[in-house]
């Protein structure tokens, strides 16, 4: 998935905030690395309480596995963000759910270096997910996985339109 380099966070928020309106979607998010910097830049878009039905922000390993559903194992892969993702969709009844789990640095997590992020995207229930690895100290990973986030339900709500 190609990355807008300048694109604005509050610019992706409010075309998906668009899009969601226009096509009466049900958006929710589930953070990790980013601590709710996602749910917040939905949630200033003019018009999310029609639309946007919340986040969970699960730091903690075990809130990953006792309250999304994580399978146990690493936190920083795939089968958790999908977890992550779905289980969202149900908590929330949701259609378009983004997920983010990552190494933000500067430390490794999980033997995966720092800048390693796992995103997901359910879909209407189905689930897509992928892997980005992104330069920098923490607050680029941050930046570029709250971009990267942002950018991914945008794409899915200009597919409706």
């Amino acid at each position: 998935m190609d990355q807008p380099v300048d694109v604005e966070p509050e610019q992706l928020a409010k075309e998906i905030s668009e899009g969601a309106d226009r096509d009466g979607r049900r958006v929710a998010v589930v953070e990790s690395l980013t601590g709710g910097l996602v749910s917040s830049d939905l949630a200033a878009s003019p018009g999310s309480s029609e639309w946007f039905r919340g986040g969970v922000v699960a730091y903690d390993r075990a809130t990953k596995h006792g309250v999304l559903g994580v399978p146990d194992g690493p936190v920083v892969a795939e089968p958790a963000v999908r977890a992550m993702a779905d289980q969202a969709a149900r908590m929330f009844d949701a259609d378009l759910v983004v997920a983010v789990s990552g190494a933000g640095g500067p430390d490794p997590q999980d033997d995966q270096p720092p800048g390693t992020v796992w995103f997901a995207v359910s879909d209407h229930g189905s689930t897509e997910t992928w892997q980005r690895r992104f330069p920098g100290e923490p607050p680029d990973v941050l930046k570029a996985t709250r971009i990267e986030a942002l950018h991914a339900m945008r794409e899915r709500v200009a597919k409706d339109g």
